[in-house]
């Protein structure tokens, strides 16, 4: 249960005004002087409308909001909006979005997002496209709850909104400069221009972004700086208005990221246990490796072989055309061709011992139809359409070994002790143990993926009463996929090819079935000489030792290395989903509504490389919702509070954790979240505006029995993952486990004070402060993973100069310079090592905007 007193005191006391919380609306004022609520036009439902009048959670974000709170992409937009979750790992290729706790990560080209990503119109199917600057934009939309009715591909979580800025004839323009600290430099422009009046015009926006990391890494005993920003982009329109029926919009553009991302820094080393016991980091200590202990995390210092790579491109070109072709009539069609390629290296044992490395080389292309027939009438309205989606993805992964990699996995392993017992009877059986590692070794693998997607959809709307509306949603979608995946080994520049059966720890124990070896152990039976000389000459002992003599016989333990067989797999699936709504308006001012949905998001393939025994295909993942709101405005007061109570239950839930050695990308069973989400907003006087936004989330997995299993906390504590029923099974039932990175308390308050200096010149102070309360980082749920609560503070000053149509802002996020982690892993083949990628340190500088 909620208790506002377990807050901490800056929160409690600016909380005390008002009970609930808020996203960004604005406040207009007439020549009296007189606060009047400002509309908020937004398009959940496929057509322009006042988010008051809409039955669906939404937050919306103008795009001047954008630019006056210097918002530079999603992850600071997510500071503001309930329910939201952005996050980025170990490359900006694996960024990835949750709503209300349901997400995907993006780290398997396999995997679709949960949350749907849509910029005028067009799905972007890798979230990682979506992280480049938010320039020139007309608005961003959050829309809260499954979307499995009106949006082009089917979504179970929620979905966003993009649009840009349309081309006008009007004489609007404007030029920005954002200079900061880490070398932070940013500029961007746009402008119109009318080539006929009223029938053709163009807009052009551009925009880069420079930005020095916040983390120091050591690589050859130099320091290098990591978490860089390094981005470009720009968007070319065409508007043809012929008739006032009849409009083209014509979007060409194209961005680009080469960055040095992301740092991984430790958050508890494995020099040795509660029990005193040496671990990998004392191995890696005593190779001349730098050890980080988790006292060091917020120094934000690491050390490296190379540095992180993350390259991405994106380009596309869309065609919306509406027709009103008869009188409520509309007909639209948007068509649209993309492609995304991006490319990765990372020095995947994060340290300065050089044993691998890892390698991804990726590209996506896409064609989308959507077509729509909307009617607007004066008790009803309708939505039916048809949708099209055509993907092929392609990549190049690959793991490397390097010079240390058997100094290191040896012991970190426990290898050593078995390569001496092996060599200890190579006497009698004629096999002594060769490197079970080799450097040079790669594993590398192409995978190709085909995918196609269509759907029939429409939604109907009917005013049962001048206050009372029924709305009705069907969608029926069906997935085609096929993967291709070929895998290769290689020594150095050959083919590595192995010879007879894979090597088995088990079967070198157990022999002719005696356990003889297992029972006595390497020293004492190597007395035992007549029992030895018979077992030399045993077949099944021969066979178990002859995999031990060939080398690199250490890359069968290894998920990410071993050898296994090629894919070639097809998933087909259809799926009916939909939504029922019933609104009901209390005043003009004030609507309440209950609605259900349903979402989901088609089966695939794992593309990445996995133990052989896993499934390389996984099931759909489907979701229902109940939710219930109201939203009010209160027009004397200048007050607006919207509200909601939600209820999904999302049934196989695509879970991807990293376990040490590979990704774990399995269906999870069920989870549910429920929760509220209340947004105000209040203007007590004519120059303060109160702000706030708050989300209450309950997000756990209702059904999970074979997920990820605690590695960090047992090896230092010795207590076991209390969800391991069977010692022998490496899975734990992870069921009532919290989902990762979703704090059951979310609050952000905000408080703006305008003032007059001169006449033509205003200004504004803001102070924002955002809370998050404890929250798991990872879907293990090992203890030594939860990020504590923590809250950010964010702070401007800013200038309008009318005569000049411009303004100057100083900004400040994160001033109280807060450390905390994003997300938490176990450190590659390190058992006790965990890791966690750092949230950003405080920021500062000053914005200057010109309109024209």
């Amino acid at each position: 249960m909620f208790r506002i007193e377990k807050l901490p005191l800056a929160i409690r006391l600016l909380s005390l005004p008002i009970a609930t919380a808020t996203a960004l609306p604005t406040l207009a004022q007439d020549a009296g002087n007189h606060r009047e609520l400002e509309e908020v036009v937004v398009t959940a439902q496929k057509r322009e409308q006042n988010l008051q009048d809409v039955p669906v959670a939404v937050t919306a974000v103008s795009g001047e909001q954008l630019q006056e709170a210097v918002i530079k992409d999603i992850f600071d937009l997510q500071t503001n909006t309930p329910g939201l979750v952005a996050g980025q790992n170990q490359t900006n290729t694996t960024s990835n979005f949750a709503i209300r706790g349901i997400g995907t990560s993006g780290q398997n080209f396999g995997l679709e997002s949960s949350v749907g990503l849509y910029v005028d119109g067009i799905y972007r199917s890798r979230p990682s496209s979506m992280i480049n600057e938010l320039v020139d934009m007309q608005a961003v939309e959050v829309l809260r709850g499954p979307q499995g009715t009106l949006f082009g591909k089917n979504t179970p979580a929620g979905a966003i909104q993009f649009r840009t800025r349309a081309p006008g004839h009007d004489t609007d323009g404007f030029v920005s400069v954002t200079a900061g600290n880490y070398g932070l430099l940013n500029t961007a422009a746009a402008a119109n221009l009318s080539l006929v009046p009223d029938v053709l015009a163009l807009r052009a926006t551009g925009f880069s972004g420079q930005r020095d990391g916040y983390v120091d890494a050591s690589v050859d005993g130099e320091t290098k700086d990591v978490n860089n920003r390094d981005r470009w982009g720009a968007r070319l329109q065409a508007l043809y208005t012929p008739s006032d029926q009849l409009s083209a919009r014509l979007i060409v553009d194209k961005s680009e990221i080469d960055e040095i991302c992301c740092a991984a820094l430790t958050v508890v080393d494995s020099l040795q246990n509660d029990a005193g016991t040496p671990g990998p980091s004392a191995i890696l200590q005593g190779l001349g490796g730098t050890v980080f202990g988790g006292d060091q995390f917020e120094d934000y210092e690491t050390a490296l072989n190379i540095l992180p790579v993350s390259r991405g491109e994106d380009s596309g070109v869309s065609l919306e055309v509406n027709w009103e072709f008869a009188e409520r009539w509309t007909l639209t069609s948007v068509t649209a061709s993309r492609d995304y390629s991006s490319y990765d290296i990372i020095d995947s044992d994060f340290g300065d011992v050089n044993i691998i490395s890892t390698v991804n080389d990726s590209e996506q292309s896409a064609f989308s139809q959507e077509l729509r027939l909307t009617f607007a009438g004066e008790r009803s309205n309708a939505v039916l359409g048809a949708y099209y989606f055509d993907q092929e993805v392609a990549l190049d992964y690959q793991v490397a070994n390097h010079g240390r990699v058997n100094d290191f996995l040896v012991p970190a392993l426990g290898l050593g002790g078995l390569i001496d017992g092996i060599n200890a009877f190579a006497g009698l059986t004629g096999v002594a143990a060769a490197d079970p590692y080799i450097e040079g070794y790669r594993a590398p693998h192409h995978a190709e993926q085909e995918h196609q997607s269509w759907a029939l959809f429409g939604q109907f709307d009917y005013s049962l009463s001048d206050a009372l509306t029924l709305t009705l949603g069907l969608r029926y979608t069906e997935e085609e996929k096929s993967l291709l995946t070929a895998f290769s080994e290689w020594d150095n520049d050959q083919p590595w090819e192995w010879q007879g059966a894979p090597p088995s720890i088990d079967a070198l124990f157990n022999a002719s079935g005696s356990g003889y070896l297992q029972q006595m152990g390497a020293a004492a039976a190597i007395n035992d000489i007549p029992t030895l000389l018979t077992l030399a000459g045993d077949p099944d002992v021969q066979a178990a030792f002859a995999p031990f003599g060939q080398r690199g016989w250490g890359n069968w333990l290894f998920a990410a290395n071993s050898p296994r067989q090629d894919i070639d797999a097809d998933i087909t699936d259809g799926q009916v989903t939909g939504t029922v709504k019933l609104s009901y308006a209390l005043s003009a001012d004030s609507l309440i509504y209950t609605s259900y949905g349903s979402g989901y998001k088609s089966g695939g393939t794992n593309t990445d490389r996995i133990a052989i025994g896993f499934d390389p295909l996984f099931d759909a993942e489907n979701s229902s919702a109940f939710e219930v709101g109201i939203k009010s405005d209160f027009p004397e007061q200048a007050l607006r509070l919207n509200l909601a109570l939600h209820h999904t239950v999302l049934d196989n839930y695509q879970a991807n954790a990293f376990t040490g050695d590979g990704f774990n990308l399995q269906n999870a069973g069920e989870l549910q979240s429920t929760g509220a989400e209340a947004e105000v907003f209040w203007a007590p006087m004519d120059n303060t505006t109160v702000t706030a936004a708050y989300a209450y989330t309950d997000a756990t997995f209702k059904e999970f029995s074979k997920g990820n299993c605690w590695v960090a906390t047992p090896w230092h504590t010795g207590v076991a993952d209390p969800g391991q029923t069977d010692p022998n099974v490496s899975v734990c039932d992870r069921t009532g486990d919290p989902l990762a990175n979703t704090p059951r308390h979310f609050l952000t308050l905000g408080l703006r004070r305008d003032f007059a200096l001169t006449a033509g010149i205003d200004g504004h102070i803001y102070g924002e402060y955002s809370y998050r309360s404890d929250a798991m980082t990872s879907n293990v749920n090992d203890p030594l993973m939860e990020q504590e609560a923590f809250g950010l503070l964010n702070l401007r000053a800013a200038l309008q100069f009318a005569d000049y149509d411009a303004d100057l802002t100083l900004w400040g996020r994160n001033v109280t310079d807060e450390r905390y982690r994003r997300v938490n892993f176990d450190a590659v083949i390190q058992t006790g090592t965990v890791m966690a990628y750092p949230g950003e340190p405080r920021s500062y500088g000053l914005s200057l905007n010109k309109r024209f």
